[in-house]
């Protein structure tokens, strides 16, 4: 590249950031409103994920495998008998670690290896969430992770938050404009992220509730669906 042609890219590139310069400056240069539209809709859950593990210590690698693996095979066979598909069952890797024993001044000791595996379910009826709990622990799986509300209509509830969330934007922004004495004159810019439902969690009822109302009890849980936009108008 010659010394002409590369006083030729310099200059360029100076023009280019000149001209970029006034666009962002101009952004404060008009009269112009800031709103937030907001939305929040409680909607009823009917499905569920549930994430269990099962947790294992034996004296050898081999054996804490083993029972973690039969414990797993079980608990899906049971959830396949009970009608679960089993593509809303994922059964994730084996994690296998040592166990050592630590004593002050003494060199570690091997006291065995702990095997744990998960196992996450989409159950998509709240009605078999308490059976499905139960059958993983009677198939050895010692641990509940977490239950994630979810609802079949997750979509269309969504889309109606958006919706609320703009309209909700566009009648503040009138209202303001008309209490200033102002008339706005179309949106100059829109800024928006998506949003993620916000699950509760799901809590047993007292031991000496009777097992009707404890299976009712996991079927009574909430979801809310939460969205915003904002959005910049000018101001005539």
């Amino acid at each position: 590249m010659n010394k002409s042609t590369i006083a030729a890219v310099i200059s360029s590139l100076i023009l280019s950031a000149s001209l970029a310069a006034p666009t962002l400056a101009a952004e404060a240069n008009f009269p112009h409103l800031e709103t937030i539209g907001s939305s929040n809709i409680v909607v009823e859950a009917d499905m569920a994920d549930v994430n269990v593990e099962v947790i294992i210590k034996a004296e050898t690698a081999q054996a804490a495998k083993k029972q973690s693996d039969i414990a797993v095979a079980k608990f899906i066979e049971r959830l396949q008998k009970a009608g679960v598909s089993r593509e809303l069952i994922q059964s994730a890797n084996i994690n296998l670690q040592p166990q050592y024993h630590y004593e002050k001044g003494q060199p570690n000791k091997l006291i065995g290896y702990s095997a744990n595996r998960r196992v996450t379910v989409t159950v998509d009826d709240l009605i078999e969430l308490n059976s499905i709990l139960d059958s993983a622990l009677e198939q050895g799986i010692n641990r509940i992770n977490h239950i994630a509300l979810k609802s079949s209509k997750e979509a269309q509830y969504i889309k109606q938050a958006r919706l609320a969330a703009i309209k909700d934007a566009q009648q503040k922004a009138a209202e303001l404009a008309e209490g200033f004495g102002k008339e706005l004159n179309g949106v100059w810019h829109i800024r928006y992220f998506d949003q993620r439902p916000v699950q509760p969690i799901m809590m047993r009822m007292s031991a000496e509730s009777d097992s009707y109302n404890v299976a009712k009890s996991y079927q009574q849980g909430q979801m809310t669906i939460q969205d915003k936009v904002e959005v910049t108008y000018r101001l005539k």
